[in-house]
């Protein structure tokens, strides 16, 4: 979603420029990946895997995390409606939203894992 933003409001730039702001948001996005959300990621991950008993659907997160995430709805809301340009607020969109897409990579290679163990 947070991409999506980020291409429609770009879309109403020159090529030249979308190539500037798409750069600089996937530049943003691998620091905010690697030092931040893919260590939740991990955190979350090692917690669960070692858990035998059935699982709930939302216990992939700690109270802690929906905390977080609460925190980053109400930021991207108050952001997309306040008066900054768009084309800057991309930045931001595009760098969230890709570390957050490569972050939950990690979360469907430890369930894939799962569904086909090695032999």
């Amino acid at each position: 979603m947070l991409i999506r933003y980020a291409v429609l409001w770009l879309s109403l730039f020159k090529i030249r420029e979308q190539e500037i702001f798409y750069a600089i948001g996937f530049i943003v996005a691998l620091p905010v990946h690697r030092f931040g959300f893919l260590k939740i990621a991990d955190k979350n991950l090692n917690r669960l895997l070692p858990l035998t008993q059935k699982k709930c659907v939302f216990g992939f997160m700690t109270w802690r995390s929906y905390f977080i995430v609460l925190i980053m709805v109400s930021m991207g809301i108050t952001l997309r409606h306040s008066s900054l340009p768009k084309q800057y607020l991309s930045i931001i969109y595009n760098g969230i939203g890709l570390a957050l897409f490569l972050s939950g990579t990690r979360y469907l290679r430890f369930f894939f894992l799962l569904l086909f163990p090695e032999q």
